[in-house]
């Protein structure tokens, strides 16, 4: 049973799927979506998505901001990692990202619609339980690590690193 960080073996574990979230920072606002299908839909969310095969983190990340709001996100950096083990069995390695611009006119499309909120203003309780606690890290430029056990939107127990290991 998944009830605790502690309980797992993170170095032998092996998530379901690696996805990607990409956030664009410009001008003191934050571009994020109302996904509307899919894990988290309805949630406010960065755009991103799995890797497809023989693709890379950052590769995916750029093509799931184009396929998601029709825009190519620049200057990237990679800003930490998430491990999310569900109890139900269901395990997720989330790569995240920064861009701090973009080309292109961010459109709705049939996965997102695309928000732009201050970065003092984003509505985390419309995200995801865990976003609160390390979407603050990732805008000060702080490295994350972070392991999460969920019942399904709910936090279990965590263990957020800052900086790398």
């Amino acid at each position: 049973m998944f009830d605790s960080v502690q309980a797992i073996d993170w170095d032998t574990w092996k998530a379901v799927d690696v996805a990607t979230l990409l956030f664009v920072i410009k001008d003191g606002r934050v571009l994020l979506i109302r996904k509307k299908r899919g894990l988290g839909a309805g949630k406010i969310n960065a755009p991103g998505g799995r890797l497809d095969p023989g693709e890379t983190a950052a590769q995916a990340a750029v093509r799931e901001v184009q396929e998601e709001l029709i825009v190519t996100p620049t200057g990237i950096q990679e800003m930490g990692v998430h491990r999310f083990q569900f109890v139900d069995g269901y395990s997720l390695h989330v790569h995240v990202y920064t861009a701090t611009d973009f080309k292109g006119t961010p459109t709705e499309t049939d996965e997102a619609i695309p928000l732009w909120f201050d970065v003092d203003a984003i509505p985390f309780e419309e995200m995801w339980a865990d976003d609160v606690l390390w979407v603050p890290l990732m805008l000060r430029d702080v490295w994350f690590d972070g392991r999460w056990i969920f019942d399904g939107e709910a936090i279990v127990d965590y263990v957020l690193q800052e900086g790398r290991a």
